[in-house]
């Protein structure tokens, strides 16, 4: 494509044909003084971390970080919180880092993007103009795809699926904490591509990490849209040696998509119509990129952003970049480790474009992710991912793989030591967006 969609198209031309009473009455525009301006929206794994590598890697250019939140709490390790293994505070970052570097961080939502103009517009009217975009916006949850699922419904089956100012992972937290002895806690869990492919089944073994210890008698329910899912023998094993009956698995082929739920009656309704009393519900709903990539027109009928994999040029605006959750078009999964891996391509290509230059020619993506299973126990799944002879982008044979299987009694030290990897990965990573 050339340009936006028709529908994103209209809307902007239509407002430059309005002619100079538009412009007179448009709020004003902050600018940079001097050299090019690379503007990012969203301060997550992607965003903060392309900001920070534009920031040291290209002096010369001027960089603006549009954020709504003044700090920054981790999904990842977010799971941790309701093992008891982790607080709050400790998986929120701070921002002084990248300012002190020299990124202008602008605390405000981006409500609109004019990619004729190429200008951000914030919730306030503000304007701030670009030369180049960088879109990190995460996901957007659908609320109307379970019946009876919406922000509201939230406060009582929280999703804990987005970082935010930690709320709803502090929800869970304390409802876990005040489950009545021997209760059920249910989840329901999204059918594919959604954030994190292993996130709902670590938060599984963290959940039954605490009740092991506080409320050994309960139960959980896991409801998933699927019939597989990432590290699935890992994690089976896992469950069965540490916690013994308490989890169980429903897969879709057998009633395990939630389709409704009743909040008040904290009730789960499955596809056939059968009706599950829980204690405590974690409802993970499907997802699709945040609305300022689908209200702008950047993402396609599938809610999703289509990008180049190369560049993570936007099809619909070559001018904007689209890394992170938000994006389609290779086979890496959502993860904030992938996020931060292709900020970096995704700046050098908009910068080499801005320069006249051609992009980074053979990219290398990495991903590893880590998952906490209980105390000294974590497993691993890795990938590294290259150009393929198609212009797209595959997973490079033999490059990673998952962790061992087999008993405990014979690979203690392997999950102690992967528990370490994590820790030390989750710092790593932490420290490279933040510092």
């Amino acid at each position: 494509m050339n340009g936006f969609s028709p529908k994103l198209t209209r809307r902007h031309f239509g407002a430059l044909l309005a002619g100079s009473a538009v412009t007179l009455a448009a709020p004003a525009i902050l600018r940079a003084d001097t050299g090019p301006r690379l503007v990012v929206i969203g301060g997550g794994f992607g965003g903060a971390s392309a900001a920070r590598f534009a920031r040291i890697n290209y002096p010369d250019v001027n960089v603006t970080l549009i954020e709504p939140y003044d700090s920054f709490v981790t999904c990842p390790y977010g799971n941790l919180i309701l093992g008891g293994k982790r607080e709050l505070p400790q998986i929120t970052h701070s921002y002084d880092g990248l300012r002190a570097r020299g990124v202008d961080l602008v605390q405000n939502r981006a409500r609109d993007i004019d990619p004729v103009a190429k200008q951000v517009t914030l919730a306030d009217d503000t304007q701030i103009a670009y030369d180049k975009l960088i879109v990190s916006p995460g996901i957007g949850l659908r609320w109307d795809a379970i019946e009876g699922y919406d922000e509201a419904a939230s406060e009582i089956f929280p999703h804990a699926w987005m970082g935010g100012d930690g709320s709803q992972i502090s929800i869970l937290r304390r409802q876990l904490e005040a489950l009545p002895e021997g209760g059920v806690v249910g989840l329901a869990i999204p059918p594919n591509p959604f954030r994190c492919p292993p996130g709902p089944y670590e938060r599984i073994s963290m959940i039954a990490h605490h009740l092991k210890q506080h409320n050994p008698r309960a139960k959980i329910l896991a409801f998933d849209a699927k019939d597989g899912f990432s590290k699935q023998g890992l994690f089976q094993d896992g469950w069965a040696e540490l916690y013994g009956d308490m989890i169980a698995w429903i897969p879709a082929s057998q009633d395990g998509t939630i389709t409704a739920v009743d909040p008040q009656e904290k009730v789960f309704i499955s596809e056939f119509g059968e009706r599950h009393k829980v204690d405590v519900g974690n409802v993970i709903p499907p997802q699709y990129a945040a609305a300022i990539a689908r209200d702008t027109g950047l993402a396609d009928d599938s809610g999703w952003v289509p990008v180049d994999p190369l560049t993570f040029a936007a099809e619909a605006a070559p001018d904007i970049h689209v890394i992170g959750d938000a994006n389609i078009g290779s086979p890496m999964p959502k993860s904030g480790y992938v996020a931060n891996s292709t900020s970096k391509q995704a700046v050098a290509a908009a910068i080499a474009d801005l320069r006249g230059e051609a992009a980074p020619g053979d990219p290398v993506y990495f991903n590893t992710c880590y998952s906490h299973l209980g105390d000294d126990y974590a497993v691993s799944v890795a990938a590294i991912f290259r150009k393929d002879g198609e212009g797209g982008i595959t997973a490079t044979p033999d490059s990673g793989g998952l962790s061992p299987r087999g008993p405990l009694s014979e690979l203690a030290y392997n999950r102690r030591r992967e528990a370490e990897y994590a820790d030390a990965w989750y710092d790593s990573i932490t420290t490279d967006m933040f510092s």
